[in-house]
């Protein structure tokens, strides 16, 4: 009997889950929900930038501020971090991530392009497709192809079950993304469409470009967004030259903020700045993706750079705050707040907004103090060899860190030359560090002098991200990538020790020469949970481990001079918490706060 009532009530299930089932199409002026004029109004949040376990939160705020759609990217370097090697769990579970957003009723655009730019390393592209020979992203190059291929057929599997065609929630899919600011080859965005079709995506599909730029990267036939616009009748005016004379009409970036890189200021824009530019395309009964509603943190080594020519590299920070109406720990802001007016003058008749939750509780941590420090290079694994620097790509290494060393008379003195370094290095004498590098400021080759007697010279290089948008997507390898030359004579004969830091492990480093890069860990007791801020001010550069969780890099020059630890990250008792601080391995004490500090430039 009790197998018969669980078969019934699976069948009841499945029966009102087919009743559910929606329509989902494009009408001369509107979207049509079930046959009827919808009109979205979306937010992007990006799952990897948001703990899991806050995913729910976020979503509830969207709906509080009036959002009825979620916008996310797909990140394939997320998903493919080696090839053929798939990750679709934990933070990585985007189907998950869009199931949950359904239950909570929210309708969902996706934009699983290869490339996403984002502010994310490489615009989401695996590094490792720098490792085969001629390969070109965005093109219609075999190798490139044949890898999309296999990628977008794995993330088909994912989502295509959550199509609305299929009585999910994704009411629409984005090829590519920007296409028409780095090329315009309709042939490449045919191959996209036909790999979104095999991959299972039999949606509406669409592109997304800014306005100068939709004539090269709109496909004929679909549905072309424009990213940037407030005034909708420049909007109504390119979409109908590029769709059939009809709509309807998207701006699938809408702008509110904009993002940080380290050593520039903070971007912060009132929210009265864009209330009066909501309302108008609102008014006007055009759809919106606001980018960014919520942007979270970019955790880990995923951040990633501007570099639109030879001249400037500009990697960015951590926190992916955005100046957004979400702040980067899920609270509502003065933005937040204004938008939902707007968008509450918009609702369909008899529609109210939810309340807004309350703000989530913060508290301060006990001060950390570091006994346990140790040098970074006290725990080197086994080297690989060559007669020149090996890349991070040749050494099948995506991100971190990796330590070069070599050999050489000394005795002398002069300058010491690294060709191409990428992206930020600290040199090192026998031990003892002579000078920093720097990518951003072309500082690349200091003066050195040598001691007598064969010296070791070693340079540590960090990725600090690889370009996410514009021409240079081809130029992204990592490390040193050419030579390395003193007194104008190269040096040769190179020990590589990869150290990615994905996770610093229990090994205790040792004491190291003076001035080594540091690992330091601590544990701190805490009764309760709640969101906290770390205080980096007075430290150096490096990463920070909360219970295993990677939080972000900091660096004293700003304009971030904190980390952000999600409360879901901590835990009541004892909690670990490990440091790679790189340029001040005497800082021992660190304290915290319940604010952030982003936009302090030291």
């Amino acid at each position: 009997m009790k197998r018969w009532l669980i078969a019934f009530a699976l069948l009841c299930y499945l029966s009102g889950q087919a009743q559910q089932k929606h329509t989902f199409a494009y009408g001369d002026e509107h979207f049509l929900l079930d046959g009827k004029p919808f009109q979205m109004i979306s937010g992007e949040i990006h799952y990897p930038r948001v703990p899991r376990e806050a995913w729910r939160q976020r979503m509830q705020m969207a709906k509080a501020m009036g959002l009825n759609t979620i916008g996310t990217y797909v990140f394939w370097n997320v998903h493919e971090p080696q090839q053929g090697v798939y990750d679709f769990k934990g933070n990585h579970d985007i189907a998950a991530f869009v199931k949950m957003a359904q239950e909570e009723g929210l309708w969902v655009t996706l934009r699983p392009s290869p490339y996403v730019c984002a502010e994310w390393e490489f615009g989401g592209y695996p590094y490792w497709l720098q490792n085969q020979k001629g390969l070109k992203v965005r093109s219609t190059e075999a190798q490139y192809l044949a890898a999309y291929r296999k990628y977008i057929q794995e993330v088909g599997k994912q989502l295509a079950p959550y199509l609305v065609t299929h009585g999910g929630n994704v009411v629409m899919v984005q090829i590519e993304n920007e296409y028409g600011s780095y090329g315009s080859d309709k042939e490449y965005l045919r191959i996209n469409e036909k790999m979104f079709r095999d991959a299972g995506f039999d949606g509406l599909l669409y592109t997304c470009d800014p306005a100068k730029d939709v004539a090269k990267g709109y496909l004929p036939g679909f549905l072309p967004a424009v990213n940037g616009l407030d005034s909708p009748e420049r909007v109504k005016t390119l979409v109908r030259e590029y769709h059939h004379g009809k709509g309807p009409f998207f701006v699938a970036e809408w702008y509110p903020a904009w993002f940080d890189w380290w050593g520039e200021k903070h971007h912060r824009v009132p929210a009265e700045n864009y209330t009066a530019r909501l309302d108008t395309l609102l008014g006007a009964g055009l759809s919106i993706n606001m980018y960014m509603f919520h942007g979270g943190t970019t955790r880990g080594y995923m951040n990633g750079a501007n570099c639109y020519d030879t001249s400037f590299y500009e990697p960015q920070i951590s926190s992916y705050d955005y100046d957004a109406p979400l702040d980067e720990a899920g609270n509502a802001t003065p933005k937040f707040m204004a938008f939902r007016q707007v968008i509450a003058k918009h609702l369909p008749a008899g529609q109210r907004l939810p309340e807004v939750p309350a703000a989530k509780p913060t508290m301060t941590l006990p001060d950390i103090q570091f006994k346990n420090t140790g040098s970074m290079f006290s725990l080197l694994p086994a080297p690989r060899n060559a007669e020149r620097p090996m890349t991070f790509e040749a050494l099948k290494q995506p991100y971190g860190f990796v330590l070069y060393r070599t050999k050489t008379k000394g005795g002398r003195e002069g300058v010491l030359s690294i060709k191409e370094l990428r992206d930020f290095g600290i040199v090192f004498v026998n031990g003892e560090r002579v000078g920093v590098l720097d990518r951003r400021k072309k500082e690349d080759s200091p003066a050195v002098k040598l001691p007598t007697g064969e010296v070791r010279i070693d340079v540590l290089v960090e990725n600090m991200g690889r370009i996410n948008f514009g021409p240079n997507l081809l130029k992204n390898e990592k490390g040193i990538t050419q030579k390395v030359t003193f007194a104008g004579q190269e040096l040769k004969g190179w020990q590589m020790y990869p150290l990615p830091y994905t996770d610093p492990g229990k090994a205790s480093a040792k004491a190291g020469g003076k001035n080594a890069p540091a690992l330091k860990r601590a544990t701190f007791n805490i009764n309760t949970t709640a969101d906290t801020y770390l205080d980096m001010t007075d430290w150096g550069k490096g990463c920070v481990w909360v219970n295993g969780h990677h939080l972000g890099r900091y660096w004293s020059i700003g304009p971030q001079q904190s980390l952000y630890v999600p409360a879901e990250w901590l835990k009541k008792g004892t909690n670990e918490i490990v440091v790679l601080e790189l340029l001040k391995p005497e800082q021992e004490l660190l304290r915290s706060r319940t604010t952030p500090i982003l936009d302090v430039l030291q």
